[in-house]
């Protein structure tokens, strides 16, 4: 049996890829990773009129904990930059599919 290498450029260093599809998936994961944010952090504030009045009840404090960690969590990612071709590619692809859903997601809910 005779094995074939298929050589890809899914190895690439990020900086070989065309600055265009770095820039767009940029872009598509800062909208995304935005969207998201903005969505939990409307689903996670309290029932009530103010933030302050949170702790009056419990199932309202705990949204707002847990949508507060979800938001960091996710905002230490927006920092994390791909490292390669690869990611920036998925990213790309992941973000053409996933930000108008991720809009159409945030409208619904507002």
């Amino acid at each position: 049996m005779i094995v074939r290498k298929i050589s890809s450029d899914t190895n690439l260093p990020a900086s070989e890829l065309p600055a265009g599809l770095r820039l767009a998936a940029l872009v598509l994961r800062a909208l995304l990773i935005g969207i998201l944010v903005v969505v939990m952090v409307h689903v996670s504030s309290p029932q009530s009129e103010t933030i302050w009045s949170a702790y009056e009840t419990p199932g309202d404090l705990v949204r707002l904990a847990l949508g507060l960690i979800a938001c960091l969590w996710i905002l230490f990612h927006f920092f994390k930059f791909p490292k390669d071709a690869a990611a920036y590619r998925t990213w790309f692809y992941l973000g053409l599919v996933a930000v108008p859903f991720a809009l159409i997601c945030a409208i619904a809910v507002w």
